[in-house]
Formats: C-alpha cells, structure tokens, sequence
C-alpha cells in the first residue's frame, strides 16, 4: 500500500489489521517529514475501513524511534529557514493518534525518544519488550518534550513525568511498565506472533492476553521514587532547585537529580516546567497548541541550535547555554515562550 513516505515507511494489510513498519534502521528510524505524512494518510483511510480493526505500529532495527529527524532541521533552522511545518503535521498527527477510532498497537522493542514517543505513547495500545528503553531527552539539547509529552507526562504518578522531562534520563522497561506508560509486557521473541493474532483476529484484549508475561521489575528504587514524588511536585521551578539542593548533603539521589539538572539548557528547564505543570489541566489539542507556541519560540532562539551542535556536530563538546545560569531567566522570559501566536497559532 502506498500512502508515501518512500523507503522510510512501509504499510501493509494483514488481515484485519493496518500494519505499519518504520523503514529506517540505519538512522534509528528517526521520523522524517515524509514518514509523518504517510502515517497520518494512512491512519485518516483506515479509520473507515469496516474491515480494519487494528493498527499496529512496529520497527526494523534496534530501535523503535530515536524521536525526529533533528539534524535536518538543525541545517534548516541555522540557514535561516525554520522548519515548523514538519513539526504542524508531527502535532497533528499526535493529535490524530490520541483520538484514534481504534485501537492503535504500538510495538516498542528497542529505543524510543522524543517523536517516536509521539506516534507510540498516544495510542492505545502501549506493548514494550524487554528491549525498550525511553527518553525525553531535550532540555539537554535546549529543546522541550514536545509531540505531546505535556499531555503525557503529568499523568505519570508520583511527579516521576516531571523527572524524566527535567532531567532527560532513560529508563527501562520495568519503569516504564511501572510508570503506567506500557500497558502489556510481552518479550520481544513474540511479537510476531503476536501481530500474526492481531491480524487474525482483530481482536486486541484476547490477542494480547495469549503473550504477556510478567513484567521486569522496576530498576529506581523506593528511595529514589520517593525524593521525585517529594522535591519535584512543588508550585515553580526554582523550588525544585532549592529543595534539591537542601536534600543533596544526606540524599545521594537528590545530589545525582541536581548534577543531572545542572547540565540542561536552563532555559528549556523553566519552560519545561511550566509546559508538563500546564498541562496537566490541559486536553491533547490544547497541549499541542500550547507546544507548538513554544516551538516557534525555541526555533527562534540561541539553545536549540547550540545544544545540537554540542550533542551531534561538535560531539561530545559542553554547550554554552544563554543564558547560562538557571536564575537568570526570568518569569517574562518563560511567559514570552507561551504566548499566542496570533495567525500563526496551530491549526488541527
């Protein structure tokens, strides 16, 4: 089936189900603008198809999706060129996942990050194996968790949502089962099987309930979970940073959250903040209008195209964040990325 989107994405019929495979291994199957627009053609014909019951969504190689395609639009934006079309089409395909008329199976063997969360983490259907391994890593690149992650994030219990977006750590399949993120455990050697089920019978629930297996156990402990849900649910960032810092001298997981905070672009962090703490009042299109606010925002500014030249041109090399220190940036400053956009504002 040719919905676009090249050698990137293939989509296929199995029965009764729209199988969709991300064609990009050697890149991590990053998404590309035309792998986006594919999926969204594809999801917007199945839907009205009586004789599809389920999407499935899976990926060559080892990851599932490493996020988007970052690098392209470095080059983009520092030739003066801001590519927010790409990311429009991205938030309305979150969009369009998050409302998704049936069940929308996304099978997670492997890494996925930034926008390979957004087409995987909105759906119905979130199966890990014992390969996935998540991230929402952009304050460290002076970007935000963007495709949605203000409407996923705050769901999380125990403020663990506000932790991986201020910090950017990767976790595990037992965190991410444990978080509520994964909906099934099934081990990686089934999941063929299990799309072979999926096809046949259409049928989700009694699908999944022939593979799922006991889940690994969480790798942060109590005690961790404990300083997240204490010292990262306060009102304003600058409090998590003073509580960090009084808990640091006797909480050797408040010094390490610290350390870890102290590397990210101190911009992206106050607006990270203030985007997962927002929205959590907020339905999945007022997220998106609200990210791609802030988008237009960061593609504008100094961090993005700083914090990429350090993670990917120059690699290895410490960024010089502007500015550099996390009480330099003001309420106005944080407002300034939040406000309308006039004409410009997302369509969905």
């Amino acid at each position: 089936m040719d919905f676009g989107g090249g050698e990137e994405i293939a989509f296929e019929r199995v029965g009764r189900a729209g199988v969709v495979t991300l064609t990009r291994p050697k890149a991590l199957n990053a998404l590309t603008h035309g792998m986006v627009k594919a999926l969204a053609a594809a999801l917007t014909t199945w839907a009205t198809e009586s004789d599809v019951a389920v999407v499935v969504v899976k990926a060559e190689g080892r990851a599932f999706s490493a996020g988007g395609d970052i690098l392209d639009v470095y080059r983009r934006g520092k030739a003066g060129e801001h590519p927010v079309a790409f990311f429009a089409d991205e938030y309305r395909l979150n969009t369009q996942i998050e409302s998704y008329p049936k069940p929308y199976i996304s099978l997670i063997d492997g890494i996925v990050m930034g926008g390979g969360v957004g087409i995987s983490f909105h759906g119905s259907h979130r199966v890990i194996s014992e390969n996935a391994l998540f991230a929402m890593p952009e304050v460290g690149i002076g970007f935000f968790p963007d495709v949605g992650g203000s409407h996923l994030l705050p769901k999380l219990p125990g403020s663990f949502g506000r932790y991986l977006a201020l910090t950017g750590d990767r976790i595990r399949a037992g965190d991410i089962m444990a978080s509520g993120m994964g909906t099934h455990f099934v081990p990686s050697a089934s999941h063929p099987l299990l799309v072979e089920e999926l096809a046949s019978s259409g049928n989700p629930r009694a699908a999944l309930a022939k593979f799922i297996t006991e889940e690994p156990a969480r790798e942060i402990d109590d005690g961790a979970l404990h300083t997240i849900s204490k010292l990262l649910s306060v009102d304003r960032f600058k409090e998590v940073i003073a509580g960090l810092q009084r808990a640091a001298p006797r909480d050797e997981f408040a010094q390490k959250l610290l350390d870890t905070i102290s590397k990210r672009s101190p911009t992206s962090l106050h607006v990270t903040f203030k985007q997962i703490r927002d929205g959590e009042m907020l339905t999945m299109p007022e997220c998106m209008q609200m990210e791609y606010r802030i988008l237009n925002r960061m593609l504008q500014g100094h961090d993005f195209y700083e914090g990429i030249r350090a993670a990917l041109i120059d690699k290895g090399s410490t960024p010089q964040w502007k500015p550099a220190d996390i009480n330099a940036v003001s309420n106005a400053d944080v407002e300034a990325y939040f406000a309308p956009l006039g004409e410009g504002e997302l369509r969905l």
